[in-house]
């Protein structure tokens, strides 16, 4: 059971930081690129529309199998590194939690009317987080991986 626990906890990740890691490092910039303003936000807000349920879904990933894990192996018996993890994770989570339904959420109500100057003025507020998320991401990957 753990091996399978380890593997959707890496599959949750993956999926995670690999869109964030996308649309950070080539969808948005290939956005500003290559579109005209008024298209920008309605590509970013589609691709994001279709990435936030995989989100939802890693998050579930990633709760249920570390809290498995840490289980396990005992909250008092787990590497240091593991708490490092739990804890940054957990910040993701709320961090994206804020993100879905604060900036997001103003940018589908935006969207719904047709306002995408609005829709974009939310999108730059969630490119912020994102970036937050994504740091977050790779601090907590190094520290379980060099912690030892």
């Amino acid at each position: 059971m753990n091996s399978l626990m380890i593997f959707a906890h890496l599959v949750g990740a993956m999926v995670w930081m690999g869109g964030m890691a996308f649309v950070l490092l080539s969808l948005r910039p290939a956005a500003f690129a290559e579109l005209e303003p008024p298209l920008r936000p309605r590509l970013v807000f589609a691709t994001l529309r279709r990435f936030f349920p995989l989100v939802w879904i890693s998050i579930a990933l990633l709760l249920t199998s570390g809290l498995w894990l840490m289980l396990q192996t005992g909250f008092a018996q787990a590497p240091p590194a593991w708490h490092a993890m739990f804890g940054i994770g957990l910040v993701m989570m709320a961090l994206f939690g804020h993100l879905h339904f604060a900036p997001f959420k103003r940018a589908r109500r935006a969207a719904a009317e047709q306002d995408w100057s609005r829709v974009a003025q939310s999108l730059q507020q969630i490119h912020k987080l994102v970036v937050i998320n994504f740091t977050l991401g790779w601090i907590a990957i190094a520290l379980v991986t060099l912690w030892h």
